[in-house]
């Protein structure tokens, strides 16, 4: 007899919002430090505030990834009868 092994819950670390919302945030700090030249692409239009546009974004990959994620436990939850 083959005893199931238990789904485990999800793993934040694992929710790749999470990683985005980091990698946005470094790349804004540097931007930051070293000004804004060092995130422009190739041929885009200059604009100031990129390094802002930058956080801005890795906040909403932040929220993004906490929403996801809670949503995942509490189906996780009401999936497998946890409390």
């Amino acid at each position: 007899m083959k005893k199931d092994k238990p789904i485990q819950a999800p793993a934040w670390w694992k929710n790749t919002f999470f990683w985005l919302a980091g990698i946005l945030a470094l790349l804004g700090l540097f931007a930051l430090v070293a000004g804004e030249a060092t995130i422009r692409d190739p041929g885009q239009v200059r604009e100031s505030g990129l390094v802002w546009i930058y956080m801005g974004s890795a906040a909403v990959m932040f929220v993004n990834g906490w929403l996801t994620h809670q949503q995942a436990e509490r189906h996780h939850r009401e999936s497998h009868g946890d409390s």
